[in-house]
Formats: C-alpha cells, structure tokens, sequence
C-alpha cells in the first residue's frame, strides 16, 4: 500500500524527532521496513530522558523510600507546577493508590521498587509522550513508551500498562511498569481515552498531555463537545460544573480499550526502532523477535485482554492481568458452582447492573446485622442515620421487606447475594467502597460514558463540582485545580471535584448528603441512584415498568454501548494467567474472572492456555490494607499478579508448562504482624485434586 507522509520536525528536550501523520491503514497485516510512525500519532512527540539519579522512570526521583513516605512531593509554586512536578507527583499517588506501603504489609520486601534493585529501584532510560486517536473518534488518547538503560537490543521485551480505573497515564506505573521496567523491557503505557481530562466549564481550563493548565491551547486531553454560546447557557444555569473525560467524551472509550492497547504497542516498535535502528531506518525490533506480554490490572487488565482477542496481528505472545475488569458474552450454558453451594446461574451481568446495584442496596446492607459491627470500618465510616434512611426509603418504594432497619438491611444483603451474585466472601469490604464512593461514581461515570452523554445531558439529574463544607457547590480554587492531574484518580469524587445531585430537595447539593424528591430523606440521592439503576436495567427499578420517553433512548443507548464492550472469550491460543482474589468488593468474581473463564474454555476448548487463580482472601484494593484492620485480615494480591508474569514470562521463554487452574490458600497475618512468605503460598505447578478449578460439562468448578 502506498504511504503518503506529512512530516515535521520538532526539537524536544534537544533531541530531534520525527513527527509523522501517515495516512495506511494501522491494521496492515505486513508493515514496512521502514520505521515510520503510526499514522493514529497526532502532533509532537515529548521524548525525555532520565539518569536515574536526579530523575527516573519508575519513582520520579522519590526511589523506594520516597514513595514509601507518607510525605507527598510538593511544588515550588503551587499555583503553577513544573511538567517535571506534575509528573512526579503523579507517579507518586499512582504508585501508592494501587499498592500497600504500610509497614509489615509486604513493600520493599515482596514488592516495591527496591526490591532485587540496588539503587532504590531509579531505573534510568527514555520517555516517549503522545496523543493518538483511534478510527472514528477525535478525542485524544495519551500513549507512552518507557524504555530503560538495561533494554537489551539481542532479546528485546515489552509489556502493556493501559492505567487502571479511569487512572492517567501514569495509573499502572506501579504495577505492569514496575516488574517491566525492573525486568529490562520496554514498557507501553495508555490512558484509555480516560485520564483526568477535566474540563472546568466556568473557565474554559484543561489539561494539556503533561498536566499543565491551558484555557486557549487546542491540544489538551479533552474538552466539552459545547460550542461556546451552549458554553456559557449551561454556565448561567449550572455555574462552577465540570465535564470530565470519561464520562463526557460521547465515545464510550471502553468499546476502544483494546485497540488503545494494540496502539500503544505499535507506537512501542516505533519508539524501539526509532532507538536502537540501524542509520537507513529500517526495522530492526519487530513482534517476530521481540516477547510482548499484555498486563496491567483492573481495568488495565480488562483492556490487556481486550487487546488479546482482537490481536490480527500477532503483536501479543501472552497475557498476565489481575483482577481484570472484563465483561464476558453471556453465556447460558454453563454454571458456577463454588463448594456445595448453589449454582449461580445468572453470571456474567454487566459492570453496571451489577454497580448500580450496589450503589442502590449497599448503603442499607451496610445495617444488617451481620455484618454492621464486622465489617472493617463500616461504623466509622458509613453514619448509620444515613443508611436507616436509605433502609427507609428502599422500604416505602417496596424494594425491601422489613418492618425495621435490622430486617430491612437484611433483605439488601440477600438481594445482592441472591439475585445479583454477589460473593459473601464480598460483603465485609464492600461497606468501605460505598463509603468511598466507589460504586457510585462508577455508575455515574459510566452511564454517561456507555450512553455516549454529553455533560450538558446531566444523567439522572447528577454533575460535577467542587462543593465546601456544607455540600454546597462551589469554584474549585486554582490551586487545587493546577494540582488535579497529579491527584486525579480519573472518575470524581476525585481532585476535590464531587458528585452533585442538581435534582434534590433545593439547592444542589453533594450527592452524599442530598435530600431525594421522592421520600424529603436525606438517603444518599438514592432517587438518583435509582434512577441510574433503571437505565442499567432497561426497566424502571421501583416498578419494573417499561421506562419511556428520553429514558428509553438512554437506556437502550447504554445496552447498545454495553454490547460494544462485551468479551468474546477466544485469546487465540496465547498463553494467558488471570490471578483474582475471592473477596474483589469492586469487580464480584461471578461476572468477570469466574465466567470469563467458563467462556473461555468453551470458545477455545483443548487450545486454550489461559489459568485462572483465584486467591482467598485477597481483594481488589490492595492499599486499603494499610488499614490495620483491614491489612490484619487480608493479603496483597499484588504479590499474586507479579507471580502471573512470572509463570508467563518462563512459558514464553522456557517453554515451562502454565500450572493448572486452582484456588490459591493464602493466609491472613493477623494483628501487628508483619507479612511472611508462610501467608504467601506459591501457585503451585501440581495443586490437589481439591484445589482444582475445572469446567465439567456444563459446570465451572470452584472449590470452597
């Protein structure tokens, strides 16, 4: 095919770099000789390169100790921080939001930075930043390539980091960047199409790639889709909101997260070649010679398997993701069966019918009495007036049965056990996610995102706004907004911007402590949450009646937006390791890892090479063990991912058989005391029969 190229030439950090658009189609299946950039590159490419002793890859200068310390890094002058201190603040929060630093909890010793590393776990090396876009879509998607000093040209590696979450660029740094960088490969990183991308609507303000503020640049991670007359019509009305990247974009990015990965690798063979090629400019690291093992976790994970099954190409040789947020095709013919228990037949639902369920029910669950005095933190953080209110208003809409809070939270907890599978091994930590706001803002971010909503729609009469003490909406101080894309976790309540319910008893107020229309309870906005449910539902969530009108067109836009994202189940043979902890509160087992499996084993039968390990007692977050009473009763399942890249880093390279599918016994340690390699088994190569995770005919097998 003919390749029409339009080249500039930039000088970045004083090394000159050719940026290319080229119009052949990305999906070639025979790409040239020559290194060219992919033509979805849109403007410069930023190339830094760190020593490793003032500034690095993997700490941003911090080492282990420093992103060890409960001291953030800070800025010279807060109201306008350096790209450089953007950056390493972000790196910062990235690192310790995913993983446990906590004394006795396992960092610098079975992970971390240091770790085998001699020098604080500084990785020298180049840094590569750009936009890309992917066919159909305008709205910029960061991509970037690591590339550290140890890369050796004669066994040449890669691995994926798409950020987990709704995280930036920087979200899987301390995880698939960590064991890729301190292994020797060259890492690729993607946002998503995610990342901060805020965009304060009152000033017009926005992210560029590197986190610097601009209100004129038209190169900036994302704006509104409003003209400036809808602007300033929303602005009169709603003052002080944001739009937000994930949710507003109208792209419904997820649909695209496996192409963002499948991207971010091919920009990965351009930057390696770009560096190590020979002087004519021809190839000479290439997915032939070169082991690429897509990772990452959560929804990092989820992309990386994405990227697996939509892989043509042959750019991935395996797969070693946690927790991945995966949404597999539903698939009737077959049950999960976890011990004696009964079979769980309605698997597989989607990400937001199962969250918004949550978001609905857990904050009455949170009471019953099973679980209100043992979960970790429930009574210190979720205020009981509160949830007897949602118990109250759950009860006069008759979506629970009861004549008291006890038996009202109750029948919350069974309905979501019972009708909406999730785990009992869940319910103790799921307490702690709904008081941070964790299914609430998944189900608003994603509602928008999967209906492809506009901010200026307001879904379920919700926004986004900073809001002061008393709830009320306020201006977000430039301060905090020049800080936001290093603190940003991708989806608000994040960066000091909240969840405001535009729709509850005057005025608009914090969705925590809003009032609904419908019951004058101050009951978490449940109205709103209701109302969120019911779009996931394609009914409404009180009645069960046919939702009409503008509703039903959301609704069936979200189902449309749901089937985008749904997993086929076939990686094509590639030698693939899931490793999943029994207790995941935010991705329930029984509608990602368990059946994704199941799916798996049905679509590729006697070729697939994908294991699942399912870890006891071991979660999604694993920083929330830095709580002591969190971190007594659980362990890293960190430690269990760095485990799967292993197992398949030596089947790749040593041909060493994949250990069989099985449930993995790990151990609490216990109060005040410090993690041991005996809480810690190793996936075993030959587990018992009793451990074996199988699906028999038309049952997935999980042992108790």
């Amino acid at each position: 095919m003919k390749r029409i190229m339009i080249c500039t030439l930039i000088g970045v950090t004083g090394i000159a770099l050719s940026a290319c658009n080229d119009s052949s189609d990305s999906n070639n299946n025979n790409p040239p000789e020559v290194n060219q950039p992919p033509e979805f590159i849109q403007g410069d490419i930023l190339h830094t390169q760190y020593d490793g002793v003032t500034d690095d890859l993997l700490t941003a200068g911090l080492g282990a100790t420093g992103l060890g310390s409960a001291t953030a890094p800070t800025f010279a002058d807060p109201l306008n921080p350096s790209p450089a201190e953007l950056r390493q603040l972000a790196i910062y929060n990235n690192y310790r939001a995913l993983v446990d630093t906590s004394p006795g909890g396992g960092y610098d010793e079975f992970f971390g930075p240091g770790v085998g590393n001699q020098t604080e776990g500084l990785i020298p090396g180049h840094e590569y930043l750009a936009f890309m876009t992917v066919a159909g879509s305008s709205v910029p998607v960061t991509v970037m390539a690591q590339v550290p000093d140890s890369f050796d040209v004669q066994n040449p590696c890669m691995i994926t980091a798409p950020s987990s979450g709704s995280r930036g660029i920087y979200g899987a740094i301390g995880t698939a960047g960590e064991w890729g960088l301190k292994k020797g490969c060259a890492v690729v990183y993607t946002d998503k199409g995610s990342g901060t991308g805020a965009h304060n609507l009152e000033t017009n303000t926005a992210q560029r790639i590197d986190g610097t503020l601009s209100s004129t640049d038209e190169s900036v991670q994302f704006r509104a889709d409003l003209t400036a007359s809808q602007r300033n019509d929303f602005n009169a009305d709603w003052p002080d909101r944001f739009a937000w990247k994930h949710a507003h974009s109208k792209t419904n990015p997820e649909a695209d997260w496996g192409r963002h990965v499948l991207q971010s690798v091919e920009f990965g063979f351009w930057v390696l070649n770009k560096q190590f090629g020979s002087d004519d400019n021809t190839r000479v690291i290439t997915p032939e010679n070169t082991l690429v093992i897509a990772s990452s976790v959560s929804n990092g994970g989820g992309s990386s398997v994405r990227a697996a099954e939509q892989d043509t190409k042959g750019l991935i040789d395996g797969v070693a993701v946690s927790e991945p947020n995966v949404n597999p095709a539903v698939s009737t013919n077959f049950t999960i069966v976890q011990g004696s228990n009964t079979p769980i037949v309605e698997h597989s639902r989607s990400l937001l019918e199962y969250t918004t369920a949550l978001a609905v029910y857990q904050g009455c669950a949170n009471q019953a009495p099973a679980i209100r005095d043992i979960a970790p933190l429930n009574a210190a953080y979720n205020p009981q007036a509160i949830g007897e209110n949602i118990c109250t208003s759950l009860a006069l809409k008759g979506l629970v049965t009861g004549s008291d809070t006890d038996a009202r939270a109750t029948d919350a907890l069974r309905i979501l056990n019972e009708e909406f599978g999730i785990q009992p091994e869940q319910n103790l930590l799921a307490p702690i996610h709904f008081a941070s706001n964790v299914a609430q803002s998944i189900s608003m971010t994603y509602a928008n995102a999967y209906g492809r909503a506009g901010v200026e729609d307001r879904v379920c009469g919700l926004s986004l706004a900073a809001t002061d003490g008393t709830g009320a909406v306020t201006p977000l101080t430039p301060v905090q907004e020049a800080a936001a894309f290093a603190v940003s976790n991708g989806i608000p309540p994040t960066a000091k911007v909240n969840i405001v319910y535009d729709d509850a008893v005057a005025p608009s107020t914090l969705l925590t402590v809003s009032k609904s229309p419908s019951s004058g309870l101050t009951d978490y906005g449940l109205d709103a949450l209701l109302c969120l449910h019911g779009l996931a539902l394609g009914r409404d969530a009180i009645t069960g009646d046919a939702l009409t009108g503008a509703e039903a067109e959301l609704a069936e836009a979200i189902a449309d937006g749901i089937e985008e994202i749904r997993a086929t189940g076939d990686l094509r043979g590639k030698p693939a390791v899931f490793v999943t902890g029994r207790s995941d509160a935010i991705l329930p087992i029984n509608h990602t890892s368990r059946p994704y499996f199941g799916l798996n084993q049905q679509v590729e039968g006697a070729g697939s090479e994908l294991r699942y390990y399912e870890v006891l007692n071991a979660h999604h977050l694993d920083v929330l063990n830095g709580f002591p009473a969190i971190g007594a009763s659980y362990v890293p399942l960190h430690h269990y991912y760095f485990q799967a890249l292993d197992l398949v880093w030596d089947r790749l390279t040593n041909d060493t058989p994949l250990p069989p599918s099985q449930v993995v016994r790990a151990t609490p340690r216990g109060d005040a005391t410090p993690l041991a390699q005996s809480n810690l088994p190793q996936i075993a190569a030959q587990p018992p029969e009793v451990d074996l995770i199988r699906l028999v005919g038309s049952e997935l097998i999980i042992p108790d």
